[in-house]
């Protein structure tokens, strides 16, 4: 009988140890690195983590943050992250479900924008609310590195806390030159000369930070998911032609057709400058990290703006 009763209680432990070790992965023991969204914040991410964690970056190079979308694998990786690093302020409108889903299943998640002071809107029909756009001011990219390195330092397991914080120290030292130099390119530029006419409202807290009015948007909206009426292009095409804009600068990542018609519309004469706005590039294709991403923008804004 002793037998017996051993046999069957063989089973039983098993079930208990298996459902122990299922009860430890879904309580979050096994959670591990960092997750982020668009590829701009991947690339500050990465340059703070260094190798003390996995990166993981789900946005591709030249997509668009506004309409990418993940795998089923991607989701569960999001699941099981330490920390998911995302923009916010409906910027990354086909993941935020995801995002969501992580927070809930116990993942801290941090939405950069919302800490970094974020601007509303100017003009359009986003005037008033939150600006998601704010990587095109450096001041404030320098503080979205703070914000990463302590929330890696909280969060992320088994991170050296020193070499976080030493690597993101290092990293606003490089973005506070990238600022500097941003100013003096920008001050070639004639101030009268400084208005931008953009894909959509993306230039915001550039903007602000350097002195430049803007214009308006082909897309009178801060998503490029929105659509343009006819009348939208004509009022703008008045706008362009009243204040002598010389260039209409296009989104790398998105057909430029609207910007065409919007210049061929307004009468005069033109340029279409693409700049990367809203997305790293693929490397060697001229804005694979954020600091050659700005440094790209600012040199085609002078250049698009200069009296030739």
């Amino acid at each position: 009988m002793r037998a017996v009763r051993s046999r069957r209680t063989l089973p039983l432990v098993l079930a208990l140890v298996l459902a122990a070790v299922t009860g430890c992965a879904a309580g979050g023991a096994e959670r591990a690195g960092v997750v982020v969204t668009t590829n701009i914040l991947g690339d500050l991410t990465r340059t703070i983590v260094g190798d003390e964690a996995e990166v993981t970056v789900l946005m591709k190079p030249n997509a668009n943050p506004h309409s990418f979308a993940i795998s089923a694998q991607e989701a569960a990786r999001m699941e099981t992250a330490g920390l998911v690093v995302y923009n916010g302020l409906g910027l990354e409108e086909g993941v935020l479900r995801n995002v969501r889903a992580a927070r809930e299943s116990g993942v801290a998640t941090v939405a950069v924008a919302e800490h970094v002071d974020p601007l509303d809107y100017a003009s359009g029909e986003s005037a008033g609310t939150p600006d998601p756009h704010f990587w095109t001011d450096p001041a404030r990219a320098r503080r979205a590195v703070e914000v990463i390195a302590e929330q890696v330092v909280r969060h992320v397991e088994g991170v050296d806390a020193d070499r976080i914080r030493a690597n993101a120290a290092r990293y606003a030292g490089e973005l506070r030159r990238l600022d500097d130099w941003m100013a003096a390119e920008f001050a070639r530029i004639p101030v009268e000369r400084r208005k931008l006419v953009t894909n959509h409202h993306v230039f915001g807290y550039l903007a602000h930070r350097f002195g430049f009015d803007v214009v308006g948007a082909v897309i009178p909206s801060g998503t490029t998911l929105a659509s343009p009426s006819a009348a939208d292009l004509k009022s703008l095409a008045d706008t362009i032609r009243r204040a002598g804009v010389p260039t209409v600068f296009a989104d790398s990542s998105q057909p430029d057709r609207l910007a065409r018609v919007l210049a061929e519309q307004a009468g005069v004469r033109v340029g279409v400058v693409d700049l990367f706005t809203e997305s790293l590039s693929a490397p060697g294709q001229g804005a694979s990290s954020y600091v050659e991403l700005m440094r790209s923008n600012t040199e085609d804004i002078v250049t698009g703006l200069v009296p030739g």
